[in-house]
C-alpha cells in the first residue's frame, strides 16, 4: 500500500515493479492484492500499461483497516473475543489487560495512515 501510495502519480503500478522494490515475490503480492481489491481500497486497470492503483487518497486509509483485513482475529489473544473458552476469564486481570491492550493498538493503527508511512509521519 505505501509503494502503491509513493508511486501514484507515476500511474498503475504493476506487481513485478512492486516486487522488486520491496523484495516481495510476484506469487504473495498476488495473494495480498486480491483482499484488497474486494475492499475497494485498490483498483486495477487492465492493459499493457496496466497495474495497481490506491482507490482512496493515502491519507484517508488507516493502517487498522489494512490490518483488520488481513488479520482474521483482531485482539491479541483469543481470551478476549472468545471469553468462554477459558473456564477462569471472568475472574481473569490479564485477560482484561489483554482486552486494553489490543484496544490501545487499534487506536493507533486506526489513526495512522498510508500517507503518514509514506512520508515518514509516523509517531
Amino acid at each position: 500500500m505505501v509503494d502503491l501510495a509513493r508511486h501514484k502519480d507515476q500511474g498503475p503500478v504493476q506487481i513485478g515493479e512492486i516486487s522488486k522494490r520491496q523484495d516481495i515475490s510476484v506469487k504473495y503480492l498476488e495473494q495480498l492484492i486480491r483482499p484488497l481489491k474486494k475492499a475497494k481500497l485498490v483498483t486495477s486497470v487492465r492493459g499493457p500499461k496496466g497495474g495497481h492503483l490506491l482507490a482512496e487518497k493515502p491519507e484517508n486509509i488507516s493502517l487498522g483497516q489494512v490490518v483488520r483485513l488481513f488479520e482474521a482475529q483482531t485482539d491479541l489473544v483469543e481470551c478476549v473475543s472468545s471469553p468462554e473458552k477459558c473456564p477462569m476469564s471472568d475472574d481473569c486481570q490479564v485477560r482484561l489487560a489483554w482486552r486494553d491492550a489490543t484496544k490501545v493498538l487499534y487506536e493507533k493503527l486506526d489513526t495512522t495512515t498510508i500517507s503518514d508511512l509514506m512520508n515518514g509521519d509516523y509517531a
